[in-house]
């Protein structure tokens, strides 16, 4: 089992960037609601924690606050790139010291954080149109999803049903 001490401090720092790069990645691809979904964010780790055992080593991640990436670039485009860099860079080191189990945990609690930021407001003049999650978010999220191996929700069909 992978803990913590596993990791050097500059390892385990990226380590626990992965899943708000991940976040804030998807928050990046649409334009609005950047304080509702840090709040989703912050709830995904928190129902994480009530939900304690699934994995030693996402236990100790949501263990501490998520802290967003505040490095500057001069461009939208640039920063989506450093973020989803974060990403591959956190998995590819979980990858290479962590147990396939564990990989893959850590890559599905990325992938719901992602979803949980994509689904954090509607979309839309005021969130009028009623949309859930635009065709911008659901990309993002299919780019953290392959980024860490797993499977991206499908979207709706236009009945409503998945």
């Amino acid at each position: 089992m992978t803990e913590k001490t596993d990791f050097t401090d500059e390892e385990w720092k990226t380590i626990l960037q992965g899943p708000p790069s991940a976040g804030m990645y998807v928050a990046f691809s649409q334009k609005g609601g950047s304080i509702r979904e840090s709040f989703s964010m912050a709830k995904a780790y928190a129902e994480a924690k009530q939900q304690p055992g699934g994995s030693k080593l996402i236990d100790e991640i949501v263990s501490t606050k998520p802290e967003v990436d505040k490095t500057r670039l001069p461009s939208v485009e640039a920063m989506e790139a450093h973020l989803l860099e974060n990403v591959q860079q956190a998995f590819a080191l979980l990858r290479s010291k962590a147990e396939p189990g564990e990989v893959s945990e850590y890559g599905k609690f990325i992938v719901g954080l992602s979803e949980r930021v994509a689904e954090a407001h509607r979309e839309g003049f005021m969130g009028l149109s009623g949309e859930r999650v635009s065709d911008a978010e659901r990309a993002a999220v299919q780019m953290v999803a392959q980024t860490v191996g797993e499977d991206a929700p499908q979207a709706p069909s236009e009945d409503g049903e998945s």
